[in-house]
């Protein structure tokens, strides 16, 4: 046996040339990182101009560049631009391409930085551009369940606890709660923003230059109020990626709750929502069944957000200062994280607006599990004047009491709740219909209409200046 033989058996029949196919496979990232061709030349044109400005480069230099890297942009946007996986990446592919339409002034581009800072600052410029996608996503879902809320401002639904009826609520107060959910994870969204807005690029490899470069002039061309103050922090950051993925988690944390709950509501047993066929489909041999497919793949995508999180933090948890190359592992999960986000929002956003609520069957369920036993013990400690305690133990006779005759709270008659107390009187039946105790909830944030009606005008003029 040759050792030639022994050495491709060795490496496996995929690598046929042995160790050196294996180093460009596991080194090249560009099936990956070509999605940030336009932050590249973006940035790239920006250091060039810097260049000419400051007198590093020529004027001839800067421009001959200049209609390189477009001509390059035209290239890859109308998809006749050859990657190459032996050139690793798309700043390399990107380097090569314009070395071949402009020859040596190409090589002038380079100058005062390294692919250390140009891929922090490619990848902070896409994951700004996401973040701002997000936010838009973001706001339309809240403005989905605005519209929702003042639909149903008034309209009656179980509350629930442990998913048992607990109080009666309005569904318009429950959509209040997604919006208040959502504009954390939207401000949440504005703070990460806030965080990246610096530039890396002109930190170079991690020590800086000593070429007479302007990096305020650089970040303010790409957009960012201003450069990055540490070299070696510049290129060895990546907290912006998990910061992204961070939120994406807590927001398809959100949205996986909202799925569930789709899902739960969508079932006959409850009833409460029905969804279109734009977003279920049926059974392959239940011909009755109509299933919240969308829902559920919200729900289950919420898993792949959270694998990407994670994967990145154990990425970056021992790496020392500066740039490693474990650090290349970073964009796969942010990609596959905001593809995964703004789907999510796209469908749930179209699940919100596209739901049909059955007001009759919220309104029946509201009523069943003694869900106005709570307005019962606070009707005797303010009326009756018991402590509260005291009147949790009688509301749980008439309940049992209840339990009983098979019969609703307020179908007891007066002289059966006097039995229990003698407090009791002919006006506690003002507050044992889940009407009556849906409207008497009228503290700050409350589920009186009045008062969801109040909370939707004032996240209405947020969501403006948002």
């Amino acid at each position: 046996m040759s050792d030639k033989k022994t050495s491709n058996e060795m490496w496996g029949g995929r690598f046929a040339s042995g160790p050196a196919a294996i180093m460009e496979a596991i080194n090249a990232s560009i099936d990956f990182d070509r999605k940030l061709y336009a932050q590249d030349i973006r940035g790239s044109l920006a250091h060039s101009v810097m260049l000419a400005e400051t007198g590093i480069i020529s004027a001839e230099d800067q421009s001959r560049i200049a209609h390189g890297l477009n001509t390059i942009l035209e290239e890859i946007e109308a998809g006749t631009f050859t990657f190459s996986a032996a050139r690793e990446d798309i700043h390399m592919n990107i380097e090569a391409r314009l070395a071949e339409l402009i020859g040596p002034s190409a090589g002038r581009l380079h100058t005062a930085r390294s692919r250390n800072d140009q891929v922090a600052v490619d990848f902070r410029l896409w994951v700004k551009e996401e973040l701002t996608r997000t936010a838009e996503a973001l706001k339309g879902l809240i403005g989905a369940f605005l519209a929702r809320a003042e639909d149903h401002a008034g309209t009656i639904m179980p509350g629930f606890t442990h998913l048992q009826s607990a109080q009666p609520v309005t569904f318009g107060h429950h959509c209040m709660a997604y919006v208040e959910m959502f504009g954390r994870d939207l401000s949440r969204v504005r703070d990460a923003l806030e965080r990246l807005d610096e530039s890396p690029l002109g930190a170079a490899a991690l020590a800086g230059t000593g070429f007479p470069i302007d990096r305020t002039m650089t970040a303010e061309a790409l957009g960012f109020r201003g450069p990055t103050r540490n070299s070696i922090d510049s290129v060895s950051d990546r907290d912006f990626a998990l910061e992204f993925l961070s939120t994406a988690a807590i927001c398809a944390t959100h949205l996986s709750r909202l799925a569930e709950e789709i899902v739960i509501w969508s079932t006959p047993q409850f009833g409460f929502v029905r969804l279109s066929d734009s977003f279920s489909t049926g059974s392959s041999i239940m011909p009755q069944k109509k299933n919240p497919d969308a829902a559920e793949l919200v729900r289950a995508k919420t898993g792949r957000i959270n694998g990407d999180l994670l994967a990145l933090l154990t990425v970056m948890k021992g790496l020392p200062l500066a740039y490693s190359k474990d650090m290349q592992e970073d964009k796969e999960a942010v990609f596959d994280a905001a593809e995964a986000l703004e789907l999510m929002l796209a469908a749930m956003t179209g699940m919100v607006a596209d739901m049909t609520v059955d007001k009759t069957a919220m309104r029946k369920a509201a009523g069943a599990g003694y869900a106005t036993a709570t307005d019962l013990a606070d009707w005797l400690v303010r009326v009756a004047g018991l402590p509260f305690r005291e009147a949790h133990h009688v509301t749980g006779r008439a309940v049992a009491l209840a339990e009983d005759k098979k019969s609703a709270l307020e179908k007891l008659t007066l002289e059966e709740l006097q039995a229990i107390h003698a407090g009791i009187t002919e006006d506690v039946y003002s507050v044992l219909s889940v009407r009556n105790s849906v409207r008497s909830r009228t503290s700050f944030g409350g589920t009186a209409p009045a008062e969801v009606r109040r909370q939707i005008r004032y996240w209405k003029k947020r969501l403006a200046r948002a």
